[in-house]
């Protein structure tokens, strides 16, 4: 796999089971980039370690006085050279390509699994963590994939160097031969506290950056209520939590990194002393001392890769794991007796089990609750995004449950505008550029939802003068939009995509109330024969639709006309009217003594003409 060739095809089912076997998984599924470079890195560290044979043949032809083992010396390090320059080169260029390509393949994981699970991945998840995940986890994540070979490749490499000492020179080649692996395993005691210190930094890291981004998310808002300055020394005080936790790690790691040092250089000057006395008693030549010393020495390069991996797998480890946490959601199933159906897309009414809610097809209906918050979750069950917390069962649309139909066809079916939509940034022809029917044309979806100013407003914000409002660039959501803009640009949007059923959130809270009957009058003409759904509690959008209906505590409480429910129903009133207690109390009072009123008049007209019916029928008798 090149870089060119990203992204890939199919990123794949990862092993999600813990952040060890997703690690595993990704190494597994690079195996060819994987050999490539332990190829590459023998290459390299075994030019390393020959350079040590050349020099120790070089300083014994010279102290021989022979001018052909010297030329021949002289080969061989200028080969080990070569192999050298060429194995770094390759090295580096396969170990980068395996760092992408890992970072990539997993970049690639989330973004299927962010569309898979839409907005019921932040409830499930905080917005921190899925940030921490998608940007500094990759990168480590793919740190340790690229470590993995070369750290192999650079032990291979000692184990090759230490069995060609012990043959080359068995009295010191034994004592290297012996220390090598105290060396490489003597960090080991100390990587649990290194790695459980590593932990906590990426923890706090993950709170503050959670934190900054609600600070940023609801800076307007915070500005607003002069609460700014004390969400900002939260996450002043937050970022000093992980500075300090980065300067206790950064300890530890200082601590591996001394062990490092001092062990090989106790070796090194163990092998220089006791290869001294070995040379004085004419036990080894000068070029075997010299062929020992530099292969110790230069065995302090591979030997750094063990401490390299160690780090690699402990900075991995925690962020594999969040990987894998995120990777692990899945949509929740409703299962019958219909088990698994096709891509087609159901047509029918839509209705809701948990709370009785019908939404028959072709019509306009308005769903008034007094929850905010409960419409929002009503809202995104109607779209198959249920919460991972319920067990009802699933919405069903023409008698098919949402959660039984693959993902593509669920999202094509019923589509949910959340009442704070989200804009991309790009042009307003791009933002409009998306999956739908292609019954519904973009200028007809802009009209519909009362778009003119708002065109008219990109085109004196045009920087390239062409006038046209449709290439006019949208900054990043929608920022330099007023709200009520932004809202009315999203539900142009979501007309476009002309689904089978259409959510919308409160899709005109923001907008004054001439422009929002407007818009009630365009949307039902314009979906005239779909199913649409409106959660709102304007009477100018309740008196446009076909029938509405009140939930109430979970349920629906009752359903019809709006002018009835508000004759009718107190608690609908309520809400619609936004009336007090006290306020429904009085008109309930007003209620009863106009009735009573009524019936004392009622009593009055009657009085008469029955006393009269009673003195007939005595004169009669």
């Amino acid at each position: 796999m090149q870089i060119r060739d990203l992204p890939y095809p199919d990123p794949g089912i990862p092993d999600v089971r813990s952040g060890p076997r997703f690690l595993l998984w990704l190494g597994r599924n690079q195996l060819g980039g994987q050999l490539k470079a332990l190829a590459w890195g023998l290459l390299h560290f075994t030019g390393i370690g020959g350079l040590s044979l050349g020099a120790g043949l070089a300083v014994q032809a010279v102290v021989d006085r022979s001018g052909g083992r010297l030329a021949l010396a002289g080969g061989l390090i200028a080969l080990f050279g070569a192999a050298i320059a060429i194995g770094d080169t390759m090295l580096h260029r396969t170990a980068v390509t395996n760092w992408i390509t890992a970072a990539a393949r997993v970049q690639q994981l989330l973004a299927r699994k962010t569309a898979e699970l839409g907005s019921a991945l932040t409830r499930r998840v905080a917005a921190g963590e899925v940030v921490a995940v998608s940007t500094g986890d990759v990168e480590k994540i793919g740190w340790f994939v690229e470590a993995v070979s070369r750290f192999l490749a650079a032990a291979l490499a000692i184990v090759v160097v230490c069995v060609g000492l012990v043959i080359y020179l068995p009295a010191l080649g034994i004592l290297v031969a012996l220390s090598v692996p105290v060396l490489a395993l003597a960090v080991l005691p100390l990587l649990p506290r290194a790695t459980q210190r590593a932990d906590i930094q990426r923890e706090k890291a993950g709170k503050a950056t959670e934190l900054a981004s609600d600070t940023v998310a609801g800076l307007r808002v915070l500005r607003g209520i002069g609460g700014e300055e004390l969400f900002l020394g939260r996450y002043r005080a937050a970022s000093q939590e992980v500075r300090k936790a980065a300067v206790r790690s950064a300890r530890m790691w200082s601590l591996i990194s001394a062990v490092q040092v001092l062990l090989p250089g106790t070796l090194l000057l163990a092998v220089i002393t006791y290869g001294a006395r070995l040379a004085l008693d004419g036990r080894i030549e000068v070029g075997g001392l010299v062929t020992v010393y530099s292969a110790v020495t230069l065995m302090l390069f591979p030997l750094r890769h063990f401490e390299e991996i160690a780090m690699a797998y402990s900075f991995s480890r925690p962020s594999a794991r969040r990987a894998a946490r995120v990777l692990s959601l899945e949509r929740t199933a409703y299962e019958d007796e219909r088990g698994g159906l096709d891509d087609a897309r159901p047509t029918g009414d839509l209705y809701d089990p948990a709370t009785g809610l019908l939404a028959p097809a072709g019509l306009l209906t308005a769903v008034v609750c007094g929850d905010p918050d409960a419409a929002g979750r009503l809202a995104e069950r109607l779209g198959g995004h249920a919460a991972e917390e319920e067990k009802s069962p699933s919405v069903l649309l023409g008698g098919v449950a949402l959660d039984d139909l693959p993902l593509d066809a669920a999202r094509a079916s019923v589509l949910v505008q959340d009442k704070d939509p989200v804009l991309l940034s790009g042009t307003l022809t791009e933002l409009l550029d998306i999956p739908a029917s292609g019954a519904v044309d973009p200028e007809k979806a802009l009209a519909a939802a009362q778009c003119g100013d708002v065109l008219d407003a990109l085109v004196q914000a045009s920087v390239d003068g062409s006038g046209d409002p449709m290439r006019s660039r949208i900054t990043e959501r929608g920022r330099s939009l007023s709200g009520g803009q932004r809202q009315r640009l999203a539900l142009a949007r979501s007309l476009v995509t002309d689904p089978e059923v259409l959510v919308l959130d409160e899709p005109t809270s923001a907008v004054d109330s001439h422009t929002e009957a407007r818009i009630a009058r365009s949307v039902k003409e314009l979906r005239a024969g779909r199913t649409t759904v409106v959660f709102a509690s304007s009477p100018l959008l309740l008196d446009h639709a076909d029938r509405v209906v009140f939930v109430h505590e979970g349920e629906v409480a009752a359903v019809g006309a709006h002018r009835e429910l508000l004759r009718d129903e107190p608690g609908y009133r309520a809400v619609v009217t936004r009336e007090t207690e006290a306020e429904q109390e009085q008109a309930q009072r007003q209620e009863q003594e106009q009735e009573q009123e009524q019936r004392a008049k009622r009593d009055h007209i009657m009085e008469p003409a029955a006393s009269r019916a009673r003195e007939e029928i005595e004169e009669s008798a």
